[in-house]
């Protein structure tokens, strides 16, 4: 019999053409009474504290509430709607609510206790020791052994802080959502690569508008700031990206005063739990031993990189100058001249090349590669999606057994947030009926096909595909049985983006790229002579690149650390004084990147976006094992699923890096790979 409710059916994939907002609160409400009954069950004295009696049943319980609550969070993400952003909004502060609770309950608590220190503990497999160990790290971290008074305070915080993220991303949205702009004079669009157009106009006529309609949006903003020969439109696109979600846009979307509030109302968490600050607290279930350690990794890449940016910057300049007649190179002409010098130099554009990746090849090169790494075989199937753009695909072993699945869900909409990421639908684990298979969501937001041509991608957004497919196979290839240490979970995260900066390696190898190519026109394979000219550009403006991220990552560990918001400085005050420190790009005073910054006000990386950098000295390191052994080695590859992949997080990420690479990581990979080995 079918369930009505689409959210509490677990018996398959989630039934999206059947989800409407009004399924969110009920499934929510059912499944947390439920939880709450089985919690003060489980706890009750005549219940073994075992694996099968106390530890299975809560991860049935959870298991059920995390996938109805993350299809409806997905969907949030993806489709968003006034309707779906109200019952999503509605029912996250019960979510948090139950979760702080669940960190913080005495009885839980007491149990995970006793089953640590019973005889069958060292009994039970690494695995699941591991979720044991980690329950108990995270009932720590969750307040569980703090008095009543501050056990209430600290669930206050956590539900203001989900709902404070919630509303900044909401913010980010809909100001970027908010703006277009309409041109009607071809000289205006000059220079404009003639897909974007084409889509532009599409854009226009869909608003009943003559000409072109841009937005702030990937698709439209970036080919905009590279190409427009008309400096007028690159500035005015610039001024309106970099102000989203500020004092300059509608008051109820001003991110300042939230930005406050949540880096206030963490400190106060960190200090509940005895922690001098937030870094300090969010570093425990990392790798990284301390704040001053992330600092000093930071600032040494920093001085090792701050020079070739110096020179990349000066180059651009000079270029600019004698070249394009722009005495003063500006925040919105340096993607402009970057571009315009990288083909003077290099005799190529991100536009020629982007003509040789139409989708229809790429997808089935990189699926290409990662069948002959891993012997699998990677192929569409039809499934229940939530937009007609998202496709469906299983992976297989040599046997046809199957071993996951994932959507692929890679176009820009209104209705879709920003960036690309890899989410979970359904986390492996073993259960008395066999193992349950892995479902990923893979999240881009590339052009859409226009004209009846297939989707064409730079090179960039090829690299962005395989990264978070590598997150994808580090969800889908585990071979953990235990869902709070499979696939990602339980992984340190700065160790998380090792899989997907891995991937990225080999968008630069001949062997992988060619094969992928094929020119949207002619059909030709990438030229050996174009793609030899790629990588003599590989490490251009490398320097600026990486200082970019040590910004970022710098003002995010700031922030956490020693910034005070109480004090008499500002938060845009902090952030001028990194760039004084490490970047050489200083954008006008009117940029308010802060305000946008959604990876740590509204996603999973406060105190943690050095994680990117972390992550890249282990994932440049591991492949250099590939580069000795040879890129397509199987041996190489199923050694890396074996070591890496499959066991998720059932044991430290040192150790796996360890047991995959022989040694311990050395940055010396990560400056290669950028070209700064002799710095």
């Amino acid at each position: 019999m079918s369930i009505a409710n689409p959210l509490l059916d677990f018996s398959g994939l989630p039934r999206f053409a059947e989800f409407n907002p009004g399924h969110v609160a009920p499934a929510v409400d059912a499944l947390l009474a439920g939880n709450r009954a089985l919690i003060a069950r489980v706890c009750e004295p005549d219940v073994a504290a075992t694996w099968h009696d106390f530890v299975e049943p809560l991860e049935d319980a959870n298991e059920r509430l995390a996938r109805a609550w993350g299809v409806a969070g997905h969907l949030n993400a993806v489709m968003n709607s006034p309707e779906l952003r109200e019952a999503y909004n509605a029912n996250l502060p019960k979510v948090t609510q139950y979760y702080t609770e669940l960190g913080q309950h005495e009885g839980l608590f007491i149990k995970f206790k006793a089953l640590e220190a019973g005889a069958d503990f060292e009994r039970l497999t690494r695995a699941q020791r591991k979720v044991i160990e980690n329950h108990l790290r995270d009932f720590r971290l969750g307040g569980a052994e703090l008095p009543s008074a501050q056990k209430t305070r600290f669930l206050e915080i956590r539900e203001q802080l989900a709902r404070l993220s919630s509303r900044f991303s909401d913010n980010v949205l809909d100001a970027t959502n908010a703006f277009a702009h309409y041109v009607t004079d071809s000289a205006d669009v000059a220079g404009i690569p003639e897909d974007v157009l084409a889509a532009a106009r599409e854009a226009a006529r869909g608003d009943g508008r003559p000409g072109w309609k841009f937005t702030l949006h990937a698709p439209s903003y970036i080919p905009v700031m590279q190409y427009a020969d008309h400096r007028g439109l690159r500035e005015l696109m610039y001024r309106a990206y970099v102000t989203r979600a500020s004092e300059f846009g509608k008051p109820e979307w001003d991110n300042t005063a939230l930005i406050t509030e949540i880096v206030q109302l963490r400190a106060e968490q960190a200090r509940l739990l005895g922690h001098a600050h937030y870094a300090e607290y969010s570093l425990e279930p990392k790798m990284a031993e301390s704040a001053q350690q992330v600092l000093d990794f930071l600032m040494e890449l920093a001085a090792r990189a701050k020079p070739y940016a110096e020179r990349d910057l000066e180059e651009v300049g000079a270029f600019a100058r004698s070249a394009l007649g722009l005495d003063r190179l500006e925040a919105w002409d340096l993607a402009y001249a970057s571009e315009k010098l990288r083909l003077g130099r290099y005799a190529f554009s991100e536009q020629e090349v982007k003509q040789y990746f139409p989708e229809t090849s790429v997808l089935p090169g990189m699926f290409k590669l990662v069948e002959t790494l891993y012997g699998l075989a990677i192929s569409p199937e039809p499934a229940p999606v939530w937009h007609p753009d998202v496709r469906f695909f299983s992976i297989r072993d040599h046997g046809g057994e199957l071993i996951g699945q994932f959507y692929a869900d890679l176009y820009a909409r209104p209705s879709k947030r920003g960036g690309a990421w890899m989410d979970e639908a359904i986390t492996r684990r073993r259960k008395e009926d066999g193992v349950q298979t892995p479902v990923a969501y893979l999240n881009c937001n590339f052009s859409a096909p226009v004209g009846g041509r297939p989707a064409l991608f730079t090179h960039d957004e090829v690299i962005t595909l395989f990264h978070e497919f590598g997150h994808g196979l580090h969800h889908l290839l585990t071979r953990v049985d235990h869902i709070g240490v499979s696939g990602i979970n339980g992984v340190e995260w700065d160790a998380v983006e090792l899989p997907s900066q891995f991937m990225e390696n080999f968008c630069w190898e001949w062997d992988v790229l060619a094969p992928m190519t094929r020119h949207v026109d002619t059909g030709a394979r990438l030229p050996r002579a174009l793609f030899d000219k790629m990588l003599a550009a590989k490490y251009y403006q490398s320097g600026l690149q990486m200082v970019r991220q040590l910004e970022f990552a710098l003002f995010d560990l700031r922030l956490h650390s020693d910034y005070e918001p109480s004090g008499a400085g500002t938060v845009q005050e902090l952030l001028d004084e990194v760039r004084a420190r490490v970047a050489v790009v200083f954008p006008p005073a009117y940029n308010r990147f802060a305000n946008n910054f959604s990876h740590i006000f509204a996603g999973g990386y406060a105190a943690g976006y050095y994680s990117y950098k972390w992550a890249e000295v282990l994932s440049a390191d591991a492949y250099s094992l590939f580069e000795e052994n040879g890129v397509l080695d199987p041996v190489t590859g199923h050694r890396f699923w074996d070591e890496i992949l499959a066991v998720g997080g059932s044991r430290p990420a040192l150790e796996s890096f360890v047991a995959f690479r022989g040694r311990e990581p050395k940055l010396d990979a990560l400056l290669r790979h950028s070209g700064m080995s002799q710095a």
